[in-house]
């Protein structure tokens, strides 16, 4: 997974995908990039905001996932 520090505020923000793309069953992530199929779609349309905001998310579903 790539790494990425939400409160940076310049420069453009990466996409999370890291060509995993597989949908858990259970809790609805992609095994990849830990992101809903709502996030996914909305990745290439959102701000840099929006994008920073769904990094700061999938950072928190790692740290749980990694407990």
């Amino acid at each position: 997974m790539i790494d990425f520090d939400p409160l940076r505020t310049e420069g453009k923000v990466p996409s999370p995908c890291i060509n995993v793309c597989r949908m858990h069953p259970t809790n609805g992530l992609c095994e990849g990039c830990l992101r809903t199929i709502p996030e996914i779609r909305q990745w290439s349309k959102a701000s840099e905001d929006d994008k920073r905001a769904m990094w700061a998310t999938i950072l928190q579903r790692r740290s749980v996932a990694t407990e």
